[in-house]
């Protein structure tokens, strides 16, 4: 079964003009009706780096998960925010943004590599103890333009390392929206097969135009999570580069429609409308 995963965090954490917290829980308690496996709803990073995140706390204890399958998700970029994000009962995943491009974890999270392993087999310990599950991503996954080696066997190579951290669910990221089909089938052909036990992901940044080969490579070569956004907003704010929004939640529900693909989704078209209004506040 396909697992979508709506991302309103990652289209909200761009938008300059503070969302008020009450239409935050109002919309993401929307979102909780519809039928998505998981919700990345928010993240419990520096309010400095991403202002518009401030209220994540605030905006979790509002909302009702009583008559909902869904999960939530909460990014977090180092062990201050993975104990934070542990505390709470109603959040399952926590995502950490590690990448395969050194110059991107110094502008994303102002880290390197080696810190980043580090702080992951931190994280891997902290949801162990608190019964938490973490989803790494792999950003920059299909290339970057900072001029990093990359090729599928340095994704491969860096994927086996969090492997063998104890890592079980990897959503690789096009963080800019400059993946090529091909690399995708290259990468997704791979590393499935061969790393049968780990839940692989795709993460795409995506112009209206050009997501549907793009995801057609993800899926004919077995990957089975993608993120979306319903009204495709959002992107990454701190690449230095412009942001390119996410693959839309409608355009994905069609793909799945159109070559008979199951999936639990319902009642989308509503929804579309209320997702115009809270992103364009």
């Amino acid at each position: 079964m396909i697992k979508i995963i709506e991302c309103p965090r990652d289209a909200i954490q761009g938008i300059k003009q503070f969302i008020p917290t009450d239409e935050k829980i109002t919309y993401l308690q929307s979102l909780l009706d519809l039928g998505f496996d998981t919700i990345d709803f928010g993240s419990f990073v520096s309010p400095k780096a991403i202002p518009q995140m401030k209220d994540t706390e605030e905006v979790l204890e509002s909302l009702d998960l009583t008559k909902t399958d869904t999960k939530l998700l909460a990014i977090i970029a180092n062990t201050y925010g993975a104990e934070k994000a542990s505390s709470f009962e109603k959040i399952t995943y926590l995502g950490f943004p590690f990448s395969i491009s050194q110059s991107f974890l110094e502008k994303n999270i102002n880290s390197d590599m080696s810190k980043s392993l580090l702080t992951i087999s931190k994280i891997l310990d902290i949801c162990e103890k608190h019964d938490k599950e973490l989803v790494v991503y792999m950003s920059m996954g299909f290339g970057n333009p900072y001029g990093d080696k990359w090729s599928v066997e340095i994704v491969e190579d860096w994927i086996r390392f969090l492997v063998k951290l104890g890592v079980k669910i990897i959503s690789i990221s096009d963080t800019l929206g400059s993946s090529e089909p091909e690399d995708i089938s290259s990468i997704f052909s791979y590393v499935i097969p061969k790393y049968p036990d780990i839940e692989f992901g795709f993460h795409l940044h995506t112009e209206s135009h050009n997501w549907e080969n793009r995801v057609d490579a993800a899926y004919k070569n077995g990957c089975r999570r993608f993120d979306t956004v319903i009204d495709g907003a959002g992107g990454c704010p701190l690449s230095g580069y412009d942001m390119v929004g996410n693959l839309k939640t409608c355009d994905f529900l069609d793909y799945l429609d159109d070559n008979d693909i199951e999936h639990k989704i319902k009642n989308l078209d509503e929804m579309k409308i209320k997702a115009s209004n809270f992103y364009n506040l």
